[in-house]
């Protein structure tokens, strides 16, 4: 599903304007099935006031220190799973080249399990997830919830039948231990 993007900017004389009205294509990767991230906005320094609405420079799924990602992420149900014929090399390759820099934080001995060095605001639009941290304590999380996640290690779980998108806002932090 695409979603829709608006995007405002200022004029050289200081007229507010729309700059962009544009649908955006969720990123999707066979390692993940029924997964899909709309990379929304974002940026790797501060951005500076005005703007004249032109996205911001970003690489890397999470942002550096001063940066900052938004974006949707929809999870598939755990029903779903990987196809038995699936090139687990190819599928790695595929991730890192649509999501650069969201393998290098997971776990393979704990799918799912990962640990970032960011800020998330997780908003449940549709659908039900579970959060789990690192002993094994879950919380349910249905649409309206909002989990603030700062830097901990966790795993999402779907285990209804339906996707659960959340609206996610990732704001670089520094760790210091």
């Amino acid at each position: 599903m695409n979603l829709r993007r608006v995007v405002t900017g200022m004029e050289q004389g200081g007229k507010s304007v729309f700059v962009s009205d544009e649908q955006v294509a969720p990123k999707t990767v066979r390692l993940m099935p029924g997964t899909e991230f709309h990379q929304m906005w974002g940026a790797d320094e501060p951005v500076t006031l005005p703007s004249d609405g032109t996205q911001p420079a970003w690489k890397g799924y999470f942002p550096l220190v001063e940066g900052f990602r938004f974006g949707y992420f929809t999870l598939g149900p755990e029903s779903v799973t990987l196809p038995e014929d699936l090139d687990f090399d190819a599928a790695l390759a595929e991730l890192a080249e649509r999501l650069p820099g969201l393998a290098d934080v997971a776990e393979p001995e704990n799918p799912g399990m990962h640990t970032t060095d960011s800020v998330d605001f997780d908003v449940v639009i549709s659908g039900e997830v579970w959060l789990e941290l690192d002993d094994g304590a879950q919380v349910q999380l249905k649409p309206g919830d909002c989990v603030v996640q700062n830097g901990t290690r966790h795993a999402w779980h779907n285990k209804t039948d339906q996707p659960c998108t959340l609206a996610v806002a990732i704001v670089g932090a520094r760790r210091t231990q």
